[in-house]
């Protein structure tokens, strides 16, 4: 298991907090009938990377909403440094995966069942 800094757990707290309104925003135009929580932000040692991870829900089109994520994140970097701005000197390139643990969870109480 990696071991973060309180530094990059600092920040990507922050970025988790940020991102997460900014999808609360943008998804009610885009995204009709879907909610996208970031459920983590891992930010490497240099800072120029964070990995976000997004739980969508409904989960059906997921990977879908993902690739149309992917498509726009130049366009969120660029909202997420206006809004982080006075915090952080240098914006870090943004990276989106899915996080498909409530999926499995899920699947893993069926099983039990």
């Amino acid at each position: 298991m990696k071991e973060y800094s309180t530094r990059q757990n600092k920040i990507g707290r922050l970025i988790q907090k940020e991102m997460s309104e900014l999808f609360r925003r943008e998804s009610q135009m885009l995204f009709r009938g879907k909610l996208i929580t970031v459920t983590v932000v891992r930010v490497t040692r240099d800072m120029s990377l964070a990995r976000c991870y997004l739980s969508i829900f409904p989960s059906e089109n997921a990977q879908e909403i993902l690739d149309n994520i992917n498509d726009r994140k130049g366009h969120l970097r660029g909202e997420l440094g206006r809004i982080v701005r006075h915090q952080l000197r240098v914006i870090p390139d943004l990276e989106f995966f899915l996080d498909d643990s409530l999926d499995y969870i899920e699947n893993l109480d069926n099983l039990l069942k």
